[in-house]
């Protein structure tokens, strides 16, 4: 029994013996584990160390590129530090600082025009002109590296309301061109700066307590920031202290640029001369009219790629309007002469300054008031060299008391390399021509003239135009419509494959009487059309459709009343001939 009892009590201690290291298993396993979410829990959380390559950050790539961070932003493009001087692209100083800059790829020239002078740098050189006088700098102005062309900063800063500091680490220069009101605020402890918002976004820069930062972009947590050398990068709000608005502020004096206006509404009509002959009917042509203060004749156009014009000008023409107190604003076309490359004369700075010299002697020449320039049918890649055609030739007018004129289609995506607006700086006057809304080249016939069209190009211009500054084109023409029908699967109304219009057609253009002759002759009645501001009349003769949108007295007050509710300049009339007596009563009446 005593040998069973033991038996029983070693059994009994053995259970206990082989539990300890289970337990001892377990509390090391949990520990590891414990450690193990912890560590992880760590890393999970906390900030990481890991630091952006600044160069890729900042778009650096050659040895002598200079990052590019203008108010408070890095941009796409670089910069280059040439000689000690900062560089950048041509095309970065247009759109990003100074449109008026113009490059002449062809012969190499550097135009600026200020209300005043235009400025001409030749590449590579330290010298420029201002008007007739050379001016020197310390450092070459233009350098050319392959096609890429490259002004100096410190050039573009000379008519530019910019500022600019150079940094290094990476190397960049950061750039003010934008004053006013900027949120600031100063940072409450050492931080740092990172590539996005999150702490394991990579580190761009260190930031130290008491440091100011202007705050680009207000978020929840984290806020993008701008430093004062120009690091850009996202950091907690919570390190932010709170925002003050400061200005921004640089002494430049801005150009003031004036223009020569008329103290009364401008009242000019187009006058076509394609003639000698036709000028010395002027006494018969002013007489017809009321309220008539500007003339323009076509004179002038562009007759060969050096910049030469032709010329149907007449010194008594101009006696005789003068004699009768009408200015006379000279036409300068580029249609006539098929032959002509308008974008090769533009686009070559010899050539532009030749055209323009020629125009101002012929002002001069003719005792002349004013340039009307008709420039049409141009190709959005002349656009630029337009405007600077502009800009030159409003400094030489201005200079010779000479009023400038620009007649312009209503705006379109397609014309809005004309760039108004800019127009606006240097001529006097933009002239809507508030017409051809629908010609021989049109998809469908339909009006000259809509009052819509006319809303329409009169409100989209003032987007870009100072009321006081623009003068209302409007027809004295209607286009008379015939309509052929195509098969009889037309008359019936089935589509054309290659057209869904059943007919074709083709048009004329007449005067206000002749247009009436024509539809009281075939027996139709004119009725109005409240949605066109016009009557429409419509006839058939010898198995053709006539069609007219009539272009009279009354269609002409819908247009002057636009022009009077908008406060424009004037109204201007193609052309001088189209018209009738009524038509000039009723002017009369918005011009006087």
């Amino acid at each position: 029994m005593s040998e069973t009892l033991k038996q029983r009590k070693s059994r009994q201690k053995r259970p206990k013996t082989s539990r300890t290291p289970i337990l001892a298993v377990l509390a090391f396993t949990g520990i590891v584990c414990l450690l193990a979410l912890g560590s992880a829990a760590i890393k999970k959380y906390s900030p990481s160390k890991e630091r952006i390559d600044l160069d890729s950050y900042y778009h650096l790539q050659a040895e002598d590129d200079m990052a590019l961070i203008l108010d408070h932003k890095i941009l796409e493009e670089t910069a280059k530090y040439w000689d000690g001087c900062v560089y950048l692209d041509y095309q970065t100083v247009r759109q990003h600082l100074n449109q008026r800059f113009y490059w002449d790829s062809n012969e190499n020239i550097l135009r600026y025009t200020t209300d005043s002078d235009v400025i001409s740098v030749n590449v590579g050189e330290n010298t420029y002109q201002v008007g007739k006088k050379n001016k020197n700098e310390d450092f070459v102005i233009v350098k050319a590296d392959g096609e890429a062309v490259y002004l100096a900063l410190e050039f573009v800063q000379k008519y530019t309301n910019l500022d600019f500091v150079l940094h290094e680490n990476p190397n960049r220069v950061q750039i003010t061109a934008s004053w006013g009101e900027v949120p600031k605020a100063v940072l409450k402890k050492n931080t740092q700066i990172r590539v996005k918002g999150g702490i394991k976004s990579p580190i761009v820069a260190d930031v130290k307590k008491s440091n100011s930062v202007t705050v680009l972009d207000k978020g929840e947590n984290w806020s993008r920031v701008c430093t004062e050398d120009g690091m850009v990068g996202y950091l907690k709000n919570k390190r932010l202290g709170a925002e003050k608005m400061e200005t921004l502020s640089r002494n430049f004096e801005e150009p003031e640029f004036e223009h020569l206006l008329k103290e009364d509404t401008v009242s000019l009509g187009w006058h076509q001369v394609t003639s000698p002959e036709a000028n010395e009917r002027i006494d018969e042509v002013l007489q017809s009219t009321k309220g008539l203060n500007v003339i323009s004749p076509t004179w002038f156009y562009l007759n060969d790629n050096e910049g030469n014009i032709f010329s149907l000008a007449s010194r008594e023409y101009v006696k005789y309007c003068h004699k009768h107190k009408v200015d006379v604003w000279a036409l300068v076309s580029n249609l006539e002469n098929l032959e002509v490359d308008t974008t090769h004369v533009l686009t070559h700075t010899s050539t532009r300054d030749y055209l323009t010299n020629q125009i101002i002697a012929a002002a001069i020449e003719y005792n002349l008031d004013g340039i009307n320039l008709d420039f049409e049918a141009l190709s959005g890649d002349v656009g630029d060299a337009y405007i600077q055609f502009i800009r030159e030739l409003s400094i030489k007018c201005e200079n010779n008391d000479l009023v400038l004129s620009v007649d312009n289609y209503v705006p379109s995506p397609y014309t809005a390399f004309y760039n108004r607006k800019e127009q606006a700086v240097f001529a006097d006057y933009v002239i809507i021509m508030a017409y051809d809304e629908h010609n021989s080249a049109s998809e469908d016939i339909g009006s000259v003239s809509s009052i819509g069209f006319v809303k329409k190009g009169v409100t989209d211009t003032l987007e870009e135009v100072p009321a006081e500054q623009t003068i209302l084109g409007m027809p004295f023409y209607s286009r008379v419509w015939e309509l052929t029908l195509k098969d009889e699967g037309a008359k019936e109304g089935e589509p054309d494959p290659e057209n869904d219009l059943p007919y074709t057609f083709t048009c004329i253009e007449e005067g206000m009487q002749t247009v009436e002759n024509r539809y009281m002759e075939n027996g139709a009645q004119a009725v109005w059309s409240e949605a066109d501001g016009q009557y429409v009349a419509e006839y058939e003769n010898g198995g053709k459709t006539y069609k007219i949108w009539i272009e009279n007295e009354a269609s002409l007050e819908e247009k002057l009343k636009v022009m009077k509710e908008h406060q424009l300049a004037g109204a201007a009339y193609w052309k001088l001939g189209f018209e009738r007596q009524p038509a000039w009563d009723t002017i009369i009446k918005y011009v006087n």
